[in-house]
């Protein structure tokens, strides 16, 4: 079990805020995305420019988002532009490092759905939708997801292909025409997982403090492969709980919520 220090989620929240520099152009999608991206510029990662759909740049939200229409990134923003120019410019233009993504589906090969769980006509569940996920997926430098594990969510096949992640491995994307690298990285509540570099399949690089590999497989849907040599997840140092847990708690409050 994970120390009772932290939660798993904090630990996931945390470790995805390592991954980003204060060199990075960062796509924010809404949820666990957009905590680490704001937990790295609260810590190691001070000048990263966040960008959210809505055409907020460089916005320095207090409080997360409750959606990309929320007033605090357009308040805390250097500057606001169209939707268009953002995509047209920014996104289409190569100038986003990273997209950060999060996920209702996803598979091995890091293809996401966030459409419909079941089939489209008669769903089980009707999702937010692609919104602008699949543009980020496939026009962002890299790409990071973000999710909890479980065998509802990481699945053989996904119910619906919103946004492309390897395809089918190997060299789908550049037979597709993307010339980007596409999911870098999945950081679970359990792991961090990384794409074989000839398969493109998710492989487990790391495992986070009091995970084995065994509830890593437990709670996912195909066969996992593991890296030869599996690294430790550092755990959180107070600095970034006291951060993370700050900022949860000032959004509960700004937001009725706490």
């Amino acid at each position: 079990m994970m120390s009772a220090d932290f939660t798993p989620d904090e630990m996931m929240t945390i470790a995805a805020a390592r991954m980003l520099t204060s060199q990075d152009v960062c796509f924010v999608g809404i949820g666990q995305p957009s905590a680490a991206c704001n937990v790295a510029r609260l810590t190691h990662a001070p000048d990263i420019t966040l960008i959210y759909e809505s055409g907020t740049i460089g916005t320095e939200p207090s409080v997360l988002p409750l959606s990309i229409g929320d007033g605090e990134l357009c308040n805390t923003a250097l500057t606001t532009v169209s939707v268009p120019e953002m995509f047209r410019y920014w996104l289409q233009g190569g100038h986003i490092t990273i997209g950060f993504l999060g996920a209702a589906q996803i598979d091995r090969f890091a293809n996401i759905n966030t459409t419909v769980i079941g089939d489209y006509e008669m769903p089980k569940t009707r999702l937010p939708g692609g919104g602008g996920a699949p543009e980020i997926a496939s026009l962002s430098q890299k790409v990071f997801v973000t999710m909890k594990q479980s065998r509802r969510g990481m699945v053989e096949t996904i119910d619906f292909f919103t946004s492309f992640g390897h395809g089918e491995g190997g060299d789908h994307r550049r037979h597709m025409g993307l010339e980007t690298a596409g999911p870098v990285a999945l950081i679970t509540d359990l792991a961090l997982w990384e794409p074989d570099a000839d398969t493109g399949e998710l492989t487990v690089t790391s495992l986070h403090p009091g995970v084995t590999a065994e509830m890593v497989q437990d709670t996912c849907g195909w066969q996992v492969r593991f890296a030869a040599e599996l690294a430790g997840t550092p755990p959180p140092d107070a600095t970034e709980l006291s951060v993370l847990r700050e900022l949860k708690a000032r959004t509960a409050s700004a937001q009725g919520t706490g």
